[in-house]
């Protein structure tokens, strides 16, 4: 079967008895054109079946691709699964949406150092997505000459950066703890670098950890604790390389195991506290009355159980940092926005148990 030749610019231009800017002007500047032209150029187009100008060819002429990128060390299907994620996902299509741009997701898995999507990747900018300070892909986009913006970490000299205090979001649900009277407290933690570690943290990963968000939740929870004299080097710390809800039901199962006497698991994400919440039942244990459990992100499944936790506005912060990068030429200096969060006390959180109560379980 013969296929018809595809029409081109300058044979539609030909055909219209037009100049090839008429036909471009169709498509990209429409207002220049009278009503009745744009139609019959649209017209003929169609009957002639040419698809409209090249968006490759268009983007080498105006160097500008109508696209941003947005980076998250991650597997793909994590900006689809992940609570959190989703919602800065929705935020930041909706800048895109309403400045008429596209949004290019550049993942990068986990422990690879292949950075050629960030090399490939078409876009105009990059929103970067709570990676460690040491990620190859987060160099290779700082040596492309395109705006950036950072959402939660790392903290980048020069960089606009959008997320919570989390030293002082953290630090309220610490004193909530201590003035309940917890003292044995452990915690589970998300990932603290590129390597694998699903095991208890020494104080040493806790401090060099390269993961910011991370670092500065263990370190406020230290120095809120140990001004209620608890000694940090006591308090067990358990990290899951993995996000997901049954890493933090065996990060409890763990902790758990090794120190029975603990009477408040606080969890950095509110999915690693739905883990924890599922091993207490597994065990036979009463939240609250013998384990109090706390999140933070406040995500919608952790508001339905009434879990204590720290809620930040994720679908926010992803519209916020579109907003910034795509005004990135209207402002000199970094910018820097800080998010709203709130403590949201719930049915998870009550006064350890007493001596008599004391849970000796598997």
């Amino acid at each position: 079967m013969r296929m018809r030749r595809q029409a081109t610019l300058a044979s539609l231009a030909a055909e219209l008895g037009v100049s090839r800017t008429t036909v471009s002007n169709a498509y990209n500047r429409p207002d220049q054109l009278s009503p009745e032209l744009r139609r019959r150029v649209l017209e003929t187009a169609r009957r002639l079946g040419y698809p409209g100008p090249d968006p490759v060819a268009r983007s080498l002429r105006t160097r500008k691709a109508g696209a941003v990128g947005l980076l998250l060390t991650e597997n793909l299907s994590y900006a689809f699964r992940d609570p959190a994620a989703i919602g800065v996902l929705e935020g930041l299509a909706l800048a895109c949406e309403d400045a008429g741009v596209g949004l290019h997701l550049v993942p990068a898995s986990p422990g690879r150092d292949d950075v050629a999507a960030v090399h490939r990747a078409g876009v105009d900018g990059f929103v970067v997505y709570s990676v460690p300070d040491d990620d190859p892909h987060l160099a290779a986009v700082l040596a492309r000459p395109v705006p950036t913006v950072i959402i939660d970490q790392p903290q980048v000299d020069g960089l606009d950066r959008v997320g919570p205090d989390d030293a002082a979001a953290i630090t309220k649900l610490a004193e909530h703890l201590v003035g309940l009277g917890h003292r044995q407290v452990g915690v589970l933690c998300m990932r603290l670098g590129r390597d694998r570690n699903d095991d208890f943290v020494s104080l040493e990963r806790q401090r060099t950890a390269h993961f910011h968000v991370q670092r500065t939740r263990l370190e406020a929870l230290a120095t809120a604790f140990g001004k209620a004299g608890v000694d940090w080097a006591t308090v067990p710390v358990v990290e899951r390389f993995e996000h997901t809800v049954d890493e933090g039901a065996s990060a409890a199962r763990q902790l758990l195991g090794a120190y029975p006497q603990v009477t408040a698991l606080i969890c950095t994400s509110d999915i690693l506290a739905l883990g924890a919440l599922a091993e207490a039942e597994r065990r036979g244990l009463r939240v609250p009355a013998d384990l109090t459990v706390t999140g933070f992100d406040g995500i919608a499944e952790a508001e339905r159980l009434g879990l204590t936790t720290v809620h930040q506005p994720v679908l926010e912060k992803g519209r916020a940092a579109g907003k910034l990068l795509l005004a990135a030429g209207e402002h000199v200096n970094p910018k820097v926005i800080t998010l709203e969060t709130e403590l949201r006390i719930g049915t998870t959180s009550a006064p350890p148990r007493t001596m008599e109560e004391h849970w000796f379980g598997p």
